[in-house]
C-alpha cells in the first residue's frame, strides 16, 4: 500500500469514542480515515473529500443516520460511494430501512473488528468491480447505438465474463451458467413473458451470485455448516450484487440487478435480504429462487454431495427439513412439476 493511492473511509457518528476506536483500528489496518460528528457535517465533508466507503452511525442528531444516507445516495458525487450502517439495534426494521435507504450493509455495535474488516474490504472490492463496469458499460453503450449483431455480442460477452468472474471458484462454472439460462427460458416461455424482455432475462439470469466476489473463498468453500456470522457474511452476496449491477442503464443489467438482489426471497416471506412474499418479490426472484434450488440440489457442493433428480423434485415439491413449498410461487411451482423432466434433460446434458 505504500506505492498506492490509500482507500479514504470517513466515519459519520455523534460519539467520539466510536470514532476514536474505530478510527485507530482502521488506521493500523492501512486505511485514511476522516470523521464528522452528525449527518449535516458528514454530508459536507463526503462532497469535499469523495471518500471510498461511509461508515454512518443510525443514532445521531440533527440528522439520523437513514436520513443521511438517502442524501448521501441521491446526491451528485457521493450516490455511488458504499455505506456501512451501524448501530445498536438489531431489529429487521431498522436493517429494511437501512437496506431501502440505500445502505450497502449493516453492522450490530459493539462492532467485531474481524468482521469489520472483512465488510469493508468487499465493499472497497465490490466498488472497484462497479467502477470498471461502469466504464466499460458506458464505452459499451456509446458503440451500441447502431445495435449491430456484433457489438450487441460484445456486450452479451461482458455479463457472461463477469458471471464467470464472480463463479470462477466452482468446478463447473461454464455448464450452470448454460444449464441457468436454459432454465430460465423454460419458464419464461410458459409464463408468456414477452420475447424481448424473455431474451433479457434469459441472459441476465446468470448473473444472480455475482455477489459472490465479495465472500471469502474461507466461507463461500467451507466444507461444513457455516456458523450465524459466516452466515450473515454470506447472505450479502445478495446485495453485494446488486451494488455491482446498480444504476446501469443497459437492460440486460438492471434485470441482472434484479436476479442478484431477489433471487433468495421466498414467497411465505421467510427469505433474504428484504423479507419480501408472494408478488412483492419481482418476478426474476421468484424464477431464479426454483432454478437455484434445483440446479443447487443436484451439484455437488463443499458441504454435501449431489442429489439424483427424483430427490431434488421431491425436496422443493414435498419439502425437507430446509425446503419447504410454501418457499416457491404456486404457479411457477406448478410449471416446474410439468417440466421437472426438461430440467433433467437440461442438467444431465
Amino acid at each position: 500500500m505504500d506505492t498506492q493511492r490509500k482507500d479514504t473511509i470517513l466515519i459519520i457518528d455523534d460519539e467520539p469514542f466510536m470514532v476514536n476506536v474505530l478510527g485507530a483500528f482502521l488506521t493500523e489496518k492501512g486505511f485514511d480515515v476522516e470523521s464528522a460528528p452528525d449527518g449535516l457535517k458528514g454530508l459536507s465533508r463526503a462532497k469535499e473529500i469523495q471518500p471510498d466507503l461511509v461508515l454512518l452511525d443510525i443514532s445521531m442528531p440533527k440528522m439520523n443516520g437513514f436520513e443521511t444516507c438517502q442524501q448521501l445516495k441521491s446526491g451528485n458525487g457521493t450516490s455511488g460511494i458504499p455505506v456501512v450502517m451501524f448501530t445498536a439495534y438489531a431489529d429487521k426494521e431498522s436493517r429494511v430501512t437501512a437496506l431501502k435507504a440505500g445502505a450497502n450493509d449493516f453492522l450490530n455495535t459493539p462492532v467485531d473488528n474481524t468482521e469489520l474488516l472483512v465488510r469493508v474490504t468487499n465493499l472497497l472490492k465490490v466498488k472497484k468491480y462497479q467502477d470498471f463496469l461502469e466504464c466499460h458499460s458506458q464505452a459499451l453503450e456509446e458503440r451500441v447505438e447502431g445495435r449491430t449483431k456484433q457489438l450487441r455480442k460484445a456486450l452479451l460477452d461482458t455479463v457472461h465474463r463477469l458471471t464467470l468472474a464472480a463463479e470462477y471458484r466452482d468446478e463447473d462454472t461454464y455448464t450452470h451458467i448454460k444449464r441457468v439460462k436454459k432454465y430460465t427460458s423454460v419458464l419464461v416461455k410458459e409464463l408468456g413473458v414477452p420475447k424481448e424482455k424473455a431474451d433479457i432475462m434469459c441472459y441476465a439470469a446468470p448473473m444472480h451470485d455475482i455477489g459472490k466476489v465479495g465472500i471469502p473463498d474461507s466461507i463461500l468453500l467451507k466444507p461444513g455448516k457455516l456458523t450465524p456470522q459466516e452466515f450473515e457474511i454470506m447472505k450479502t452476496h445478495t446485495t453485494v450484487g446488486a451494488r455491482i449491477l446498480r444504476d446501469s442503464d443497459s437492460p440486460f443489467l438492471q434485470a441482472a440487478e434484479t436476479f442478484a438482489l431477489s433471487h433468495h426471497e421466498r414467497w411465505d416471506g421467510k427469505g433474504y435480504p428484504l423479507g419480501l412474499k408472494e408478488k412483492e418479490i419481482p418476478l426474476e426472484g421468484r424464477i431464479m429462487n426454483i432454478i437455484d434450488q434445483y440446479d443447487a440440489l443436484r451439484s455437488k457442493r463443499p458441504y454435501k454431495p449431489p442429489f439424483g433428480h427424483e430427490t431434488a423434485v421431491k425436496i422443493i415439491t414435498e419439502g425437507d427439513e430446509k425446503t419447504s413449498p410454501e418457499h416457491f410461487d404456486p404457479k411457477i411451482l406448478g410449471i416446474f412439476r410439468k417440466y421437472s423432466d426438461v430440467f433433467r434433460e437440461i442438467f444431465d446434458e
